[in-house]
C-alpha cells in the first residue's frame, strides 16, 4: 500500500472507523503537532534492512496492548494502522472491529496475524488498493539485500508507556514513560534518532499522523461559535434595532482585543458596545475557520479523486493504445526515437 495520507484516510474509513483521518508530517516540532491535535499515534515507514536489534521486546501485554505478528508479504501498512486503531480506546472503531478486537484479545501474535489476514473486512479493505499487474510472474523470487524493500511501523501511548510496535518484532518494545499528553515530546527524540542513523546512506523516509478527523473537530468548533454568535446578535438587535457591517465588525475585531468566551447570562451583563466587539470577533473566528472547512473539504475531495485514479486499471487502454500505433506503422519509429535519447543521455 502506498504511503499516502489519503490511502491511509480511506483505508480506515472501509474498516467501519470513523472521525479518524491520516495527515503527512513534514516536521516533529510543537506547532506542527498542536495543529493536528488529537494524535492518536504516528506511523513511519523506512528503508527496511536484515540488521541486528537488541533491545528487549515485552510479555505479558495481552491485557492492555493489542500486538500482532506479521504472518503475510506486504501487510505492514495494514497492520500499522490497526496497531493504531486498536489501542486507542477513544477511536470508534465500528461494529465488526469491534468485534474483531475482542475476538483475538487473548490470541498469541502469530494468531492475531493470522486473524488479520483471514478478516474479510480487513482483506477487502487492504486489497482494494492493489496496483492492477499487467504480467503474473509464474515465481516470485525473494527479496535481496540490495532490493528497495519498505516497511511500516507504528508509534504510540498504552497505559502511561510508549511503545513500539513492529509486526517484525517478537513484541512490543517499551520506549520508556509517556502520558497522552507528553508523549509526542517522548517520541521527537527517538524518530530523530533513527533518521540520523540512517541518513548518510538513506533520505527516503515517511512519517503519518494518525489523528482525529479535522474537520469534525472545525464542524464542532463552528457550531459552538456559532451559538455564542447567533446569542450575541440577538442581544445587539434588541438593544440597538441594527446590526453593524462588515466592514464595521472587521474594523472593530482589529481595534479592540478578543474577550473571553461567555455564556449566556455574561452576555446579557455586558454593555451595548462589549457586544459588538465580541460579535466582531465571533464573525472573525466563524469565517476564518469555515475557510479551514472549505480546504479540508478540498482536501478529501483532492484524495477521492487520487484515489479512484490508484485503483482503476489503466492496463486495457494501453495495451490498446500500442496496438493502434502498431496497426499505423508508428510504435517502432518512437521505439527506435526512445532508443536513441537513452543512448544520448547516457553518452553525455
Amino acid at each position: 500500500i502506498e504511503s499516502d495520507p489519503g490511502v491511509f484516510s480511506e483505508l480506515v474509513a472501509e474498516m467501519g472507523v470513523s472521525d479518524v483521518q491520516v495527515h503527512e508530517l513534514y516536521s516533529l516540532d510543537k506547532e506542527a503537532m498542536a495543529s493536528l491535535a488529537p494524535v492518536h499515534g504516528l506511523i513511519f515507514l523506512f528503508r527496511w534492512r536484515q540488521e541486528k536489534d537488541d533491545r528487549p521486546t515485552v510479555t505479558n501485554y495481552n491485557d492492555y496492548l493489542f500486538f500482532a505478528s506479521q504472518m503475510i508479504t506486504n501487510a505492514c501498512a495494514t497492520q500499522a494502522i490497526l496497531s493504531i486503531l486498536l489501542n486507542r480506546p477513544e477511536i470508534d472503531l465500528g461494529e465488526e472491529l469491534t468485534a474483531f478486537k475482542a475476538f483475538t484479545k487473548d490470541f498469541p501474535p502469530d494468531l492475531k496475524g493470522l486473524a488479520i489476514s483471514n478478516s474479510e473486512l480487513l482483506r477487502r479493505a487492504h486489497n482494494s488498493f492493489a496496483r492492477p499487474e499487467p504480467f503474473v510472474a509464474e515465481e516470485r523470487r525473494s527479496a535481496k539485500d540490495d532490493d528497495d524493500v519498505y516497511h511500516f511501523i507504528s508509534y504510540l501511548p498504552v497505559d502511561g508507556k510508549l511503545y513500539e510496535l513492529d509486526g517484525l518484532k517478537a513484541g512490543p518494545i517499551c520506549l520508556g514513560d509517556a502520558t497522552n499528553e507528553d508523549w509526542l515530546e517522548v517520541v521527537r527524540p527517538l524518530i530523530m534518532k533513527r533518521i540520523e542513523q540512517y541518513s548518510s546512506r538513506e533520505i527516503r523516509f515517511n512519517l503519518m499522523a494518525v489523528t482525529a478527523d479535522r474537520r469534525e473537530r472545525l464542524l464542532r468548533e463552528q457550531a459552538v461559535i456559532e451559538k455564542e454568535r447567533n446569542m450575541t446578535v440577538g442581544k445587539v438587535q434588541a438593544r440597538s434595532g441594527k446590526l453593524p457591517s462588515a466592514s464595521e465588525l472587521e474594523r472593530l475585531a482589529q481595534q479592540h482585543p478578543e474577550p473571553p468566551a461567555m455564556g449566556e447570562v455574561a452576555v446579557d451583563e455586558r454593555s451595548l458596545q462589549e457586544l459588538l466587539i465580541a460579535l466582531a470577533h465571533l464573525t472573525a473566528r466563524s469565517n476564518r475557520i469555515q475557510g479551514e472547512i472549505s480546504i479540508e473539504a478540498q482536501r478529501v475531495e483532492q484524495w477521492r479523486l487520487e484515489n479512484i485514479r490508484r485503483r482503476h486499471n489503466y492496463v486495457p487502454f494501453l495495451v490498446n493504445f500500442l496496438k493502434i500505433l502498431a496497426e499505423r506503422n508508428e510504435l517502432m519509429p518512437l521505439l527506435e526515437n526512445a532508443k536513441k535519447k537513452q543512448r544520448s543521455q547516457s553518452r553525455a
